[in-house]
């Protein structure tokens, strides 16, 4: 089973370079499973036993099924996480030529580590808006093909190197693609349509825009000497996605529970799609529209939002609090911060807590060291906006925002069965 689930996690990866790509397989897998695509700008009709999902910007989703025992006095499991990652973003006019290279100014998205995107082998994919036949179209498109790579500058030119060298976002990360005679370069639009046409057999009019991501072709992998670990590109916060929609396609048909996905959590969540903005509430408030009945079926549910935490690098122990270092393959980790950035209290905790002694799963607690600042995830922001309560949990990860960053083998099995159990669980704190 564990097995089967990690190398599950990483075919995922592999088809989920993007926020884009991730949404179309999870949309694919819960196509396989029956659930019904709905459109946001169609009227709905749903029913108890349903099973439904969503998609906005191509981007998030939010699936749910709506299960035999009554919302009111049940209430809804929620299961939030996100989609997106740091990551190195084409420019709008990227096209660069210096010194006989062809390469693509990038922007940086998210708190990116800059260091280890040197000496990768890099792909390209995201979505292309074109012109076709007078219209407006969409496309997402995957090179899958190393086509660039981020060259480090040879120590004998960079003696400093090892002594702590800050890198510029603007000179020293634009991705070399080709070698270009003197004076020429290539058109970046004129590639996405040659890409557009081979994946697609579309030949458009005009390239209009894109949203495109370099990536690490490197296929995630079980790894160590007693394969103890997963090591692989976007794990926060593809594992957690993964790991909520294998939980709500096991679970039964007598509660009803939701999976959250959404963009954006590593800018802000301030979007149209993103956990800032009103993509769940108005969700919910279709299915639930009754202003009354909403708020009570609200104050029934819980959320637990899962976003991977930091686990206690034996190389920078003193990063932690010598009491609260989450280790890899040791379970799910409770987070925890009083000045709300993370959204767990006593009773939400206490019930995780509890779910995990009852199905036999090892539980951790994290806060972070008083002297350092906290990060945070989709929890407080949702918990704000709509008044659901939450607890904040993640699988315990080193080198988060890496181009590839390391879990344990064992903890993506802990995380699937808690949030199965959540998922199945008649009676809420």
């Amino acid at each position: 089973m564990r097995a089967e689930l990690n190398q599950g996690l990483i075919d995922f990866l592999a088809a989920s370079p993007t926020p884009f790509h991730a949404t179309q397989t999870l949309a694919r897998r819960l196509d396989e499973a029956g659930y019904l695509r709905l459109d946001e700008r169609e009227a709905w009709r749903t029913e108890a036993g349903g099973r439904y999902y969503v998609t906005r910007n191509d981007s998030s989703l939010i699936a749910f099924k709506l299960g035999t025992a009554p919302l009111l006095e049940r209430g809804l499991r929620l299961v939030g996480a996100h989609t997106d990652s740091p990551c190195l973003r084409v420019k709008p006019n990227p096209e660069l030529v210096r010194h006989g290279y062809w390469q693509l100014g990038v922007e940086v998205y998210g708190g990116a580590l800059f260091a280890p995107w040197f000496d990768r082998d890099l792909s390209l994919a995201g979505r292309v808006t074109f012109r076709l036949a007078g219209k407006v179209e969409s496309k997402l498109i995957d090179f899958k093909a190393p086509i660039a790579v981020i060259p480090n500058l040879a120590i004998h030119l960079n003696r400093e190197a090892n002594m702590g060298w800050a890198i510029n976002a603007q000179t020293e990360l634009p991705p070399i693609l080709a070698q270009v005679s003197a004076g020429e370069g290539r058109d970046f639009r004129d590639l996405l349509g040659e890409q557009l046409q081979l994946e697609h057999g579309i030949t458009a009019d005009a390239i209009l825009d894109y949203e495109l991501s370099f990536y690490d072709t490197q296929r995630a992998a079980v790894i160590g000497l007693d394969q103890a670990f997963i090591a692989g590109a976007r794990l926060d916060n593809l594992l957690s996605c993964y790991a909520g929609l294998q939980a709500l396609l096991a679970s039964d048909d007598e509660q009803s529970g939701v999976l959250v996905c959404t963009d954006h959590e590593e800018v802000g969540s301030c979007s149209a799609c993103g956990a800032d903005g009103p993509f769940l509430e108005q969700v919910l408030r279709r299915v639930i529209p009754e202003s009354d009945a909403f708020t009570r079926t609200v104050q029934r549910s819980l959320l637990v939002s899962a976003d991977n935490a930091h686990g206690v690098h034996p190389n920078y122990a003193d990063k932690h609090d010598a009491n609260h270092g989450p280790k890899l393959n040791g379970g799910p980790v409770i987070k925890i911060n009083s000045n709300q950035r993370y959204a767990t209290n006593s009773e939400t905790a206490g019930f995780f807590r509890h779910l995990c002694l009852e199905n036999e799963v090892p539980v951790q607690s994290f806060v972070t060291r008083s002297d350092m600042g906290c990060g945070s995830t989709i929890g407080p922001i949702t918990a704000s906006q709509i008044g659901v309560r939450t607890v904040d949990i993640g699988l315990p990860t080193f080198a988060m925002h890496s181009i590839r960053e390391l879990a344990g083998s064992q903890d993506l099995h802990y995380l699937t069965k808690v949030l199965s159990a959540f998922y199945d669980s008649a009676d809420l704190p």
